[in-house]
């Protein structure tokens, strides 16, 4: 069993972001492999508090990510995150310098592996830079919403530049599937997240009927 970030490992993170039930239904059916990342998404965390990350935390006895993309009083969300078992926590890339690196250096602090999500960021180079403390890994970052523009695309681009001057894991999220997962390494990313979604979903991803138990392998293979 791990629970430590390699940099010389690539990794599918496979993001919850509905229901504690969806939780308990489908990660049951997850095999264990070092390289799976498990995330506790943003509007999961937001319906069901800590004890929904805890409650994966519970379930799965690798890495997990609490996906918080956190703007403010980095220190206490950091504890929380902590607290219930997280590997790593995000921050949002639209905080503060102050707060990010606050962010960081309390992360650094306890263990956990700090994430930067760069959603909404044009120039993701020019958000790392005037910081104090550097985040762990960087997450270039296509939002759900922006999937619905065919123009809007995953920067892979900025990979490079962040990757010329700081030496930190790359995640890739924003319509990944178990098809399109090889791409992003492809393009350079250590970490390829995919969402499992509802079939009445408009989003990209995994759909939660899926038999999870040949296709996550099948994944993996990729990796």
């Amino acid at each position: 069993m791990s629970r430590t970030f390699l940099d010389n490992q690539r990794y599918v993170q496979i993001a919850f972001n509905h229901t504690a039930a969806d939780v308990l239904r489908i990660l049951p059916q997850i095999p264990y492999d070092p390289r799976l990342i498990i995330e506790a998404g943003t509007p999961y965390i937001k319906r069901e508090g800590i004890a929904g990350i805890r409650l994966i935390r519970r379930l799965w006895r690798g890495l997990v990510v609490a996906d918080m993309k956190v703007t403010d009083g980095a220190n206490e969300e950091v504890q929380l995150a902590y607290s219930v078992g997280a590997n790593a926590v995000t921050a949002a890339g639209t905080a503060p310098g102050e707060t990010l690196d606050f962010f960081n250096e309390v992360c650094e602090q306890y263990g956990i592996l700090s994430m930067i999500d760069m959603l909404g960021q044009e120039n993701p180079l020019k958000k790392l830079m005037p910081l104090k403390y550097k985040p762990k890994a960087v997450v270039i970052h296509k939002g759900r919403d922006e999937e619905a523009n065919p123009r809007s695309i995953i920067r892979y681009k900025d990979i490079n530049k962040v990757r010329s001057k700081y030496g930190v894991l790359i995640s890739v999220a924003g319509g990944l599937n178990q098809d399109s997962v090889r791409k992003a390494y492809f393009n350079g990313a250590d970490i390829a997240v995919v969402n499992i979604v509802k079939s009445s979903d408009v989003n990209v991803g995994l759909v939660d009927t899926m038999n999870f138990r040949s296709i996550i392998p099948s994944m993996l293979r990729e990796v």
